[in-house]
C-alpha cells in the first residue's frame, strides 16, 4: 500500500492513501496516522488535483556516509568500517516538485540518491534479525549535499543542514523489497546515479541494529541509506529526478537563493 501526506487546497496537512486502477490514481484520507489505528476513507481526489508533502513527520533523519563502495572511492575515502551516520535537521525536509534552493554560502551542491528506510514502531536496541519488523515502508531521498562545505568543515551538518536539502517522497510503499532495486538520478533528463541496492557496504538490517544502538528510533523516522556513485553538482533551472523501481519517482526543481 502506497501512504502519503499531502495538502488540499489551503486545507490542513493530512495522511492519505492511493488507489491505483486503470491507469488512474486517487487518493483517499487517512483517519488517524498510518503508525497506530487508522481508518481508509473513500479513494475519491485525483492525485493530480492534491499537493504531495514529505511522507512523513519524522522526529529524526539520519543518513549513512560512503555505503557503497563505488561512492567512496569516487571520494577517494576509505569505506566504514561501520556505519557512517549523520543528522540532517527536519527544517531541510523537502515534499516532491518543491524547488530546492541552492544556499549562497555553497559553490558546490550536489545530488545524492537514496533509498529511505520509514520506522513504522519505536524501538532501541534492534537486532539484525529483527530489524524489519521496524520499517513501515520504503520511499525515495535525495541527500543534497554542499560538497564544498563538507570538505572545508571537516563535520557534516551545515554542508548537509541547509533549508530545502532533504527532498523526500512521493509516499512510502509497504510491500517493498530492498535487497536488489535499481537507483538511478537524472539531472535535465541525463543520467547521473546508477546502482542496485545490493551494493550497499551494510544493508537495512544492519543499518537499523547499528542505529538503534545509538539512538531510539521512533515511527515515522526516516532513515536514508546511502548513495551510489555518480554524485554531481546542481545549478539553477535543473530538474533532478530519482527513481527507485517499485516505489516511483522524486522529482524536484533547483532554484537559486533570494536572499531578504
Amino acid at each position: 500500500m502506497r501512504f502519503i501526506r499531502y495538502q488540499k487546497d489551503d486545507a490542513q496537512p493530512q495522511y492519505g492513501w492511493i488507489l491505483s486502477e486503470n491507469e488512474r490514481s486517487l487518493v483517499g484520507p487517512v483517519e488517524g496516522t498510518p503508525f497506530g489505528e487508522f481508518r481508509r476513507l473513500e479513494a475519491d481526489l485525483p492525485l493530480e488535483s492534491i499537493s504531495l508533502l514529505a511522507p512523513t513527520q519524522p522526529s529524526k533523519v539520519i543518513c549513512v556516509g560512503r555505503n557503497y563502495v563505488a561512492h567512496a572511492q569516487e571520494h577517494h575515502s576509505e569505506v566504514p568500517k561501520a556505519p557512517l551516520i549523520i543528522l540532517k535537521p527536519l527544517s531541510s525536509l523537502l515534499g516532491p516538485e518543491q524547488a530546492i534552493v541552492l544556499p549562497p554560502q555553497s559553490k558546490q551542491v550536489e545530488h545524492e540518491a537514496e533509498l529511505v528506510a520509514v520506522i513504522g514502531k519505536r524501538g532501541r536496541w534492534i537486532s539484525a534479525e529483527d530489524a524489519l519488523d521496524y520499517v513501515m515502508g520504503y520511499t525515495i531521498g535525495n541527500d543534497v549535499t554542499a560538497r564544498d562545505l563538507q570538505r572545508s568543515d571537516g563535520q557534516w551538518t551545515r554542508a548537509k543542514g541547509f533549508d530545502t536539502s532533504c527532498p523526500v517522497g512521493p509516499w512510502f510503499e509497504t510491500a517493498f523489497d530492498p535487497a536488489d532495486a535499481m537507483i538511478t538520478c537524472y539531472v535535465n533528463g541525463e543520467m547521473r546515479q546508477m546502482a542496485s541496492t545490493r551494493d550497499m557496504v551494510f544493508n537495512v538490517r544492519q543499518l537499523i541494529a547499528f542505529i538503534s544502538s545509538v539512538m531510539t528510533l521512533e515511527a515515522g523516522d526516516l532513515i536514508f541509506t546511502g548513495t551510489p556513485a555518480g554524485v554531481g553538482p546542481l545549478t539553477p533551472g535543473d530538474v533532478v529526478e530519482v527513481t527507485i523501481e517499485g516505489l516511483g519517482v522524486l522529482r524536484n526543481p533547483v532554484v537559486s537563493a533570494t536572499l531578504r
